[in-house]
């Protein structure tokens, strides 16, 4: 916290000249990327692998995709009702560049490309990571059916769940610096344009997220375990929060995420699938991020986003888009693609929503990666039963 503090105070005297320490940041980050790829796949795998009975996965996964879906929706919905509300004006009167390559993909190549990769090294960027993932939950399927053939490969994936645990907790001890330094660069380079064009918008999402976060995550703790579990999420959550806001990544605070739940009274076989998968599959930021930018380019396009037709699609757009988007800075634009494509918009329309991606970035992802833990409690209370807030309690006692 003083580091973010420090490096707040020198983004506001700065300005722009800060972006002469950015690369402090960016060599942060990308430790903490080569590291949480493995990391994420030796999580996955040995969680599913030493599952006693594949019954209970298959309840970990039911439950996780009702809450994903659950929370989802309703944020994309709740952010409709602002828009309606409080309506965009367009008072921006931007000159729009056209889209350099011209070319939006079909949906079968975005679906493919997300999904899958054409080699095994592709596995291991961080731009496949649903596709990693699934791969990963395969491994982790198989290990568990070989049974005493795949003893030693379990024993395997075990010992590099753990390495890489403490390979993140080392890289972790550089998060003053690294953090402080990203807060200078976000406040430094992007302050300015908080206050110009797209204020009206940027006001709108950012008192509506603030609320969501503060109102909502409060709610959804309470549904999982009561006061206890609130009081449990907040206290736990600062870490995870500053880790998000200071990156602009859900895969970057994978790591802290994980170290929250564990501490919050989840199960490491909950915790170990649902972060990783949740920093893909689970992102409120993005959905209610989706709504203020379709409302925006509707404003510029002189469209009304009313009608049955109108909202249904903006509600499907905001789950596609909050899957599709990447946990990496700036992640979203393919979702900017979606956007442009569901509602046949001119290709013009693709350099608004990328800044207004840029802007919203910060909040959204502090609300996609604190989004995971508190799923997790709703679906620990799901599988668990309404008593496992208590089993940390007793444990530690």
């Amino acid at each position: 916290m003083i580091g973010i503090l420090t490096g707040s105070i020198i983004g506001l005297v700065l300005g722009k000249k800060v972006e002469i320490i950015k690369p402090l940041g960016d060599i942060f980050l990308n430790l903490l990327f080569t590291s949480v790829i493995p990391l994420i796949f030796f999580a996955i795998a040995s969680s599913i692998a030493n599952i006693e009975q594949m019954g209970k996965f298959g309840k970990v996964m039911g439950s996780m995709l009702l809450v994903f879906a659950f929370t989802t929706l309703l944020s994309a919905f709740l952010m409709i009702l602002g828009v309606k509300l409080f309506p965009i004006v367009d008072n921006l009167n931007l000159t729009m560049a056209e889209n350099p390559s011209g070319k939006i993909p079909t949906f079968g190549e975005q679906a493919t490309q997300l999904l899958t990769t054409t080699d095994f090294y592709e596995l291991l960027s961080r731009k496949s990571m649903l596709a990693l993932i699934i791969f990963s939950i395969l491994v982790g399927t198989a290990t568990l059916k070989a049974g005493k053939a795949g003893e030693k490969f379990k024993d395997f994936i075990n010992a590099g769940n753990e390495v890489f645990k403490w390979v993140i907790s080392l890289i972790m001890k550089a998060a003053p610096i690294g953090l402080g330094t990203y807060f200078a660069y976000l406040i430094g380079v992007f302050g300015p344009e908080l206050f110009g064009s797209y204020a009206h918008s940027l006001a709108l999402y950012y008192c509506f997220c603030l609320i969501y976060f503060f109102v909502m995550f409060s709610f959804y703790a309470w549904i999982a375990g009561g006061n206890r579990a609130v009081k449990s999420y907040w206290s736990n959550n600062v870490l995870p929060s500053l880790t998000a806001l200071g990156t602009c990544s859900s895969v970057a605070t994978i790591p802290a995420n994980m170290e929250a739940a564990e501490n919050m009274g989840v199960s490491k076989s909950i915790s170990d699938v649902t972060i990783p998968l949740g920093a893909t599959l689970h992102k409120d930021g993005s959905s209610i991020g989706s709504v203020i930018k379709i409302g925006l380019v509707f404003a510029i396009f002189g469209k009304n986003l009313s009608g049955i037709d109108v909202v249904f699609t903006t509600l499907g757009v905001a789950v596609l888009t909050s899957i599709v988007e990447g946990g990496i800075p700036n992640g979203g634009y393919i979702g900017e693609l979606f956007i442009v494509t569901a509602f046949r918009l001119p290709i013009e329309a693709l350099s608004v929503l990328m800044v207004m991606a840029t802007l919203i970035d910060p909040m959204a992802t502090l609300l996609n990666a604190t989004g995971d833990t508190v799923a997790a409690m709703m679906i620990s209370r799901i599988t668990e039963g309404k008593n496992w807030v208590n089993h940390k309690l007793t444990v530690d006692a």
